[in-house]
């Protein structure tokens, strides 16, 4: 598939809260997601500004969806796991020029 129908939505979050991010997802119209184990390289000007404590140890969370249902993606995403809950995520989209090897969305019907 080509063009700019999809988008690349990413969610790091704390260990242990990659399921949340992925049932909120699924919730919204994903239909899947790839974990990558990461490490945080926050300092503690950023946690006294956030106010909150980072920890170290990370997932990112990895989810292409059909443009239409980026933006409530982002926000199942950020409501379950956002800077103000445990799993203390960010979440953003980066368009996606050209995706291959995709199967195509099924039609919902109302």
């Amino acid at each position: 598939m080509t063009g700019s129908n999809y988008e690349m939505i990413l969610c790091i979050v704390n260990t242990g809260f990659s399921e949340t991010v992925m049932d909120a997802a699924k919730e919204v119209g994903a239909r899947g997601g790839t974990i990558i184990h990461a490490r945080g390289t926050a300092n503690k000007e950023a946690e006294q500004f956030f106010h909150i404590s980072i920890q170290p140890d990370k997932e990112i969370v990895m989810i292409l969806v059909p443009s239409e249902i980026k933006d409530d993606v982002l926000h199942a995403v950020y409501r379950q796991a956002g800077l103000k809950t445990e799993g203390q995520g960010i979440a953003f989209s980066i368009a996606v020029d050209e995706a291959v090897g995709l199967a195509p969305v099924p039609k919902q019907e109302n």
